[in-house]
C-alpha cells in the first residue's frame, strides 16, 4: 500500500474489518458488509464478554446509544444527521460508520457557501461533450450519485454551510431516491440501489448560517453528539489520538500522566469561565473542544521532538496552549492572562508539581504574543 498522509478508516483498519467480516454471521441489511452488531463492535471496540479471539480497538469514545441509534437509522430509509459543537467527533463517527458498512468512507461532499447542486448530483466533462455530445460516458457523477449507484453510504459534511438551493436538491434525493438527468433522452434516471443512505454532519454553532428547512429535517434522523465533559472519557480520547500521532510520526516520546491532567484541567477551567461569561468578548474564540486539546498536545509533542530534548515539559505544553488558543488580539490574550493570574498562579502555589513550570511557560508565551 502506498503511504498516505491520512489513510481513510477502511484502509487504516482493513485487517480488522476483514477479520470481523470473516466471523460475522449476523443478518446484514441490504448491501452492508457487516451486520449492525459488528458495526457497533468495530466503532466502540470489543469487551471481554464478547468472547472474541482477538481484541477490537475502540475508535470512537461516546455514549453507546448514539452509535446504536445511528446504525438503526442507516438501516432504514432515512438519512442520518450528526449534530453538535465543533470537535465532538461527528465526522470521525461518520467515517467509521461508512467504513464498516460500505468499506468506503471517501464518497464525501464538503458543504460550503460555494457548494452547488452539481456537487451533489452531476457535472459534465466539457471536452468529451464537445467531442461526442452529452452522454452517460461524458457525465461526471458526484460522490452522492456514486453512492446511489453502488448502494453504499454517502457523506455530506457541514450541511448547514451549504445554501438553500443545495439543501433543496438533497430533499429530492432523500425523498425520491433517484436523480433525473434531463439533458439525456435515454438512460436519464439514476436510481439509488438498496443500501444507499447519507450521513450528514452539522455544527450546532452554525445555527443561523443556513438553517435547515422543515422539509429537509423530516428526511433526517437527528443524533446530537454532546461535548465530552467527563475527564476520564476525554483523557481516553486524547490518549488514543496522541498514540496515533506518535505512531504516524515514528516518535518515541512519553506523555507524562500529570501533564495530561494539567491539560485536561486547564480546558475544564476555561470552559467553566466561558460558561459564566456575560458577553462574547469575555469568551475565547476557541470552542475548547477535545479536538483542540489534541491539537495543543500534538503541537507540544512535535515542538519537543524537533526543537527540544525529546521530553515533553510543562513549559512547552503551556506555550502550545497559549499559542493555539490566542486567536484574537488582544481579546483572547487578555482572557488567557486573566486565567493564568487568577487560576494557574494560585494552583501552582497550592498543588506544586508541574504547575509552577506550566505557570512560567504560559507567562512567557503571553508576553511574547502581547
Amino acid at each position: 500500500m502506498t503511504d498516505m498522509l491520512r489513510a481513510p478508516a477502511e484502509v487504516k483498519y482493513a485487517d480488522e474489518l476483514d477479520w470481523l467480516e470473516s466471523i460475522d454471521d449476523g443478518p446484514k441489511p441490504f448491501s452492508w458488509r457487516l451486520s449492525p452488531k459488528m458495526v457497533r463492535l468495530f466503532v466502540l471496540g470489543s469487551e471481554r464478554a464478547d468472547g472474541l479471539d482477538r481484541e477490537v480497538s475502540q475508535k470512537w469514545f461516546g455514549d453507546r446509544s448514539f452509535v446504536e441509534r445511528s446504525i438503526v437509522t442507516l438501516a432504514s430509509d432515512r438519512g442520518l444527521l450528526l449534530i453538535g459543537d465543533p470537535g465532538t467527533g461527528k465526522s470521525w463517527l461518520a467515517e467509521l460508520l461508512a467504513a464498516a458498512i460500505s468499506r468506503n468512507s471517501t464518497l464525501v461532499v464538503q458543504g460550503t457557501a460555494g457548494t452547488t447542486e452539481d456537487h451533489i448530483k452531476y457535472s459534465w466533462n466539457v471536452s468529451m461533450v464537445i467531442a461526442k455530445g452529452q452522454s452517460r460516458a461524458s457525465m461526471i457523477p458526484s460522490p452522492i450519485m456514486t453512492a446511489m449507484e453502488r448502494g453504499v453510504i454517502g457523506r455530506f459534511e457541514e450541511l448547514t454551510r451549504s445554501t438553500s438551493d443545495v439543501q433543496d436538491a438533497l430533499i429530492s434525493i432523500l425523498s425520491e431516491k433517484y436523480v433525473s438527468i434531463p439533458e439525456l433522452d435515454d438512460d436519464n434516471i439514476v436510481f439509488a440501489q438498496p443500501g444507499f443512505s447519507i450521513i450528514a454532519t452539522a455544527n450546532s454553532r452554525d445555527r443561523g448560517v443556513n438553517d435547515l428547512s422543515s422539509a429537509l429535517k423530516r428526511r433526517f434522523n437527528f443524533v446530537r453528539i454532546p461535548v465530552v465533559t467527563n475527564k476520564r472519557s476525554e483523557a481516553e480520547i486524547v490518549r488514543f489520538r496522541t498514540t496515533e500521532l506518535l505512531r504516524r510520526h515514528q516518535i518515541e516520546l512519553d506523555v507524562p500522566p500529570n501533564l495530561l491532567d494539567i491539560l485536561l484541567q486547564s480546558f475544564a477551567d476555561l470552559r467553566t469561565a466561558a460558561a459564566s461569561a456575560t458577553s462574547d468578548d469575555e469568551k475565547l474564540e476557541s470552542a475548547l473542544s477535545t479536538a483542540e486539546q489534541i491539537g495543543v498536545l500534538e503541537d507540544a509533542i512535535l515542538h519537543s521532538t524537533f526543537f527540544g530534548d525529546r521530553t515533553l515539559r510543562a513549559q512547552t505544553l503551556a506555550g502550545s496552549l497559549v499559542g493555539s488558543l490566542a486567536r484574537r488580539t488582544p481579546e483572547d490574550l487578555a482572557i488567557l492572562n486573566k486565567y493564568w493570574h487568577g487560576v494557574v498562579e494560585p494552583r501552582s502555589k497550592q498543588d506544586g508539581g508541574d504547575w509552577p513550570a506550566f505557570l512560567e511557560g504560559g507567562r512567557e508565551a503571553i508576553a511574547t504574543l502581547s
